[in-house]
């Protein structure tokens, strides 16, 4: 089956037609909106001529927990989801009109990031909150990323000639966004993401965890109403706030030239990095594979490198020849590879492939359906 992905991101659109595991052709573009992505679809329609696409939606809530077809009734429950993720949730739904709009006899599924923490353990999902808020609102902790991780998680475990089920497995999607998931036996048991994308480590522009007491403060004393702080959480912190660029490449650059605020916004990367592998490591009880994905976990050796020699007391080492670590070392890995020294610990570069994960879902939904 030849299946047109469509993985609407903070930053970019990217879009594949996909059989049989490998992508026919891919499509790095802007962000949903931009005008130029309607005649690129359209383009890869007429040449391709997909049978079914598959559209990743970021939340999914506690109503959505496996893909699904979209109908008019599952677009409408959708939509009362973008609440919880506005930067995401919309544009895919407005890629979702565009596609329909394109062929409108082609099967649509969703599929979702949160699937892959549904079964979260409730001592991981919940919050230490009232429990009125709990219930009225459906606050817990979702997670997210989840199609990287489940391709990362799949692809990892056969890199070393095991399956998932016999593994503790901690994978870290390292991105604009970024987050990691812990795996043991084949159970998603943490996660650093919530209720939110803004949970967790720092990132391109968002904060990550922030002590709840800093934003009631500062929306006291600044004026700020939520719509303010939202923006300046999801928008104006993280890398960018630290160094006033979002680019961890340069980032990395500029923080070994003497540059102080480069410097300090690396040093904060890597320690709530390194920090947030530890703890998914305890979550999971252990670990047997360490997985760095998305594009800093895949091109930057120093950060994979830096990272794994801050947790040595784990176990975890880095060869330096397979990691190319090198001052900063970064480049493009030629294919998934483990780059670990010996040492009972496995550490693996996966490329992400979400265009890959959500053709196998569409897949697998259709086969039901049909």
């Amino acid at each position: 089956m030849k299946v047109l992905t469509v993985n609407a991101g903070s930053s970019s659109t990217k879009v594949a037609v996909v059989e049989e595991g490998i992508a026919l052709d891919s499509l790095a573009l802007p962000c949903a909106g931009d005008p130029s992505i309607e005649p690129a679809l359209a383009h890869l329609i007429d040449r391709f001529k997909p049978q079914a696409s598959g559209h990743r939606i970021v939340h999914g809530g506690a109503r959505y927990t496996s893909p699904l077809l979209v109908n008019d009734e599952s677009e409408a429950g959708l939509s009362e989801l973008a609440v919880l993720a506005p930067l995401h949730n919309p544009p895919a739904l407005s890629l979702i009109d565009v596609v329909r709009a394109l062929d409108p006899t082609m099967p649509l599924v969703a599929c979702f990031d949160t699937t892959f923490f549904a079964s979260l353990p409730a001592s991981s999902a919940t919050y230490a909150i009232p429990a009125e808020w709990r219930e009225r609102w459906g606050i817990r902790r979702f997670g997210f990323h989840g199609l990287s991780h489940s391709w990362a998680v799949s692809r990892g475990a056969g890199l070393v000639g095991r399956t998932a089920e016999s593994l503790k497995i901690v994978s870290a999607h390292l991105g604009s966004g970024a987050s990691l998931a812990a795996v043991d036996c084949g159970d998603v048991v943490d996660t650093t993401m919530g209720f939110t994308p803004l949970e967790g480590l720092v990132m391109a522009t968002r904060s990550g965890s922030v002590d709840p007491g800093v934003l009631t403060f500062i929306m006291r004393h600044e004026h700020l109403d939520p719509d303010d702080l939202e923006n300046a959480l999801e928008r104006r912190s993280g890398l960018f706030a630290l160094a006033g660029t979002q680019d961890l490449q340069a980032v990395a650059e500029r923080s070994l030239t003497g540059d102080d605020r480069a410097l300090l916004a690396w040093q904060v990367y890597v320690h709530r990095l390194q920090g947030s592998i530890a703890a998914m490591a305890a979550a999971a009880g252990g670990i047997d594979l360490l997985i760095f994905t998305g594009g800093a976990g895949e091109n930057s050796a120093r950060l994979r490198y830096e990272t794994c020699s801050g947790l040595n007391f784990l176990g975890l080492a880095v060869d330096p020849v397979l990691n190319a670590a090198d001052g900063i070392g970064d480049r493009t890995l030629p294919a998934d590879l483990l780059i670990s020294s010996h040492s009972s610990i496995s550490i693996a570069v996966i490329h992400a492939r979400e265009d890959l994960e959500i053709a196998r879902q569409v897949e697998t939904v259709l086969s039901d359906w049909r």
